[in-house]
């Protein structure tokens, strides 16, 4: 198991509630379709499980997560929409299913985080069907762009990546899709490598409820989760200092002018 950097306080929920199929997956979607099998990894509440749900029913659907507290959450959501989603504690590094179980596995923000993503990416194959689509999508901090400018969040976005690379992650994920499918032997650059679309898509928060609501997430994230404990833990920074970068996400979030922009990676691969 790695350590995930966000952790799992209300600030981030908060985030991770707002994730939906639509919102999150749209370069997935047009090929779904009744009656296939989908596993989601790293499904966290389950919004975007539930969704994926409704869509290859009645086929079936798995959520797993390393953490079982959000999973009780995501069954949850799953029981008031009603919808038929199977949830399971595991690691996304050793799935507990057998060869060729699944259609489909999606894995959204996931690799970023993991300490092996190419193993990760061979496991996912290793449980699809011949024919069986992986899709995966993650963000690419650096290319994170905001405006005004503010040095408050440079300094976040510097901190940010120094405390998930020491977590064994690597923040910057949406570039280097391509190239770990690649060394994961998926691509079809000789061997048994599949077919593979590469894409990108962006998060952007513009209006003034979108800037409060980020801005808000990310100034709790900054003083009470995880991220802030592994970033005093560690010495990557002082209370003061994520007291600060607090501080500039409401002075950036009540910016009448206010505009960040998040870039993702996407990419999907057709097993032969």
């Amino acid at each position: 198991m790695s350590t995930y950097t966000h952790g799992h306080a209300e600030p981030v929920l908060a985030s991770h509630r707002w994730r939906t199929a639509e919102n999150s997956c749209g370069y997935l979607l047009d090929h779904l379709r009744p009656g296939l099998d989908l596993l989601d990894l790293g499904c966290g509440p389950g919004t975007i499980t539930v969704d994926l749900a409704g869509r290859v029913a009645p086929g079936r659907v798995v959520g797993l997560d390393a953490a079982p507290g959000v999973l009780a959450e995501a069954a949850a959501l799953a029981e008031r929409r009603g919808a038929a989603v199977e949830w399971v504690t595991g690691d996304a590094l050793a799935l507990p299913f057998a060869d060729a179980t699944f259609d489909v596995v999606h894995a959204h923000q996931v690799l970023q985080h993991l300490p092996d993503p190419v193993g990760a990416l061979r496991e996912a194959a290793r449980v699809l069907r011949p024919g069986g689509l992986l899709a995966v999508r993650d963000v690419d901090y650096a290319a994170t762009t905001w405006y005004p400018p503010e040095p408050g969040l440079d300094a976040w976005l510097d901190l940010y990546q120094r405390v998930a690379r020491g977590n064994g992650g690597e923040p910057d994920a949406g570039r280097r899709l391509l190239a770990w499918a690649r060394a994961a032997g998926l691509t079809g650059d000789g061997g048994s490598g599949g077919s593979v679309t590469a894409s990108a898509s962006a998060w952007c928060y513009a209006s003034p409820a979108e800037r409060q609501w980020w801005g808000t997430s990310w100034a709790g994230r900054a003083t009470a989760s995880a991220f802030a404990e592994q970033a005093v833990a560690t010495g990557a920074a002082t209370a003061a200092q994520l007291e600060e970068v607090a501080a500039s996400w409401r002075r950036w979030a009540g910016a009448e002018d206010g505009w960040i922009a998040l870039l993702h990676g996407e990419l999907l691969v057709r097993l032969p």
